[in-house]
């Protein structure tokens, strides 16, 4: 088979009758970089989904969040945001470590209900090490320390390979509620405590 998108992406849109509809969803809508219009929305974004695997394909998803702007755009090409210590596990680092393909989705709750996918390959760069990287500006440091004084472990530049939108029609439309973010606290309390009942 010949043609944008996987092998597995294309037996299936065979297999399902959709390769019509694909076909024209690459064209008019997939981007091997970060056009203008999805630099800004990611700009604006407070949280993002990531997701990765390890050498032998087990997966992991799982959920950042920050100041508009924690995820930095320093070009088109090229995304980094900051890795912090959370609950110490690190699944999404020891994935990168084994496998460095990585999926983001970015969805706008508040305003648009647009989301925007971003896939590519990440690699771990020491916090101190930021600076040496093309377009980093004062702007990231500050954005990533506004966590209640907790700092990067490290930072995770991602190299994009496509981009393209989240169809608004089925995310929902949130109203933001006013909540106290206590960036980095270790209170059990206010992470959540026991909810799933995982102890007596």
């Amino acid at each position: 088979m010949t043609g944008p998108g996987s092998s597995g992406e294309q037996q299936a849109q065979a297999r399902f009758g959709t390769s019509g509809r694909a076909a024209s969803f690459y064209e008019h809508q997939v981007l091997t970089s970060l056009n203008q219009a999805m630099r800004e929305f990611i700009a604006r974004m407070e949280m993002v989904y990531i997701a990765t695997a390890d050498a032998r394909g087990h997966c992991d998803c799982s959920f950042r969040a920050g100041a508009p702007g924690f995820v930095q755009v320093l070009d088109e090409k090229t995304l980094a945001y900051p890795e912090y210590r959370g609950n110490g596990v690190l699944a999404s680092v020891g994935n990168i470590l084994e496998n460095p393909h990585i999926g983001m989705i970015f969805l706008d709750y508040y305003h648009t209900t647009v989301g925007l996918h971003v896939n590519g390959t990440a690699r771990i760069i020491n916090a101190t090490d930021l600076a040496t990287l093309p377009n980093v500006t004062s702007g990231m440091t500050e954005a990533a320390s506004n966590t209640g004084g907790r700092q990067p472990k490290a930072w995770i530049v991602v190299d994009v390979e496509e981009a393209y939108i989240h169809c608004s029609k089925h995310v929902p439309l949130l109203a933001r509620r006013e909540k106290q973010i206590v960036w980095g606290t270790d209170d059990e309390r206010l992470k959540g405590g026991n909810f799933f009942k995982i102890t007596p």
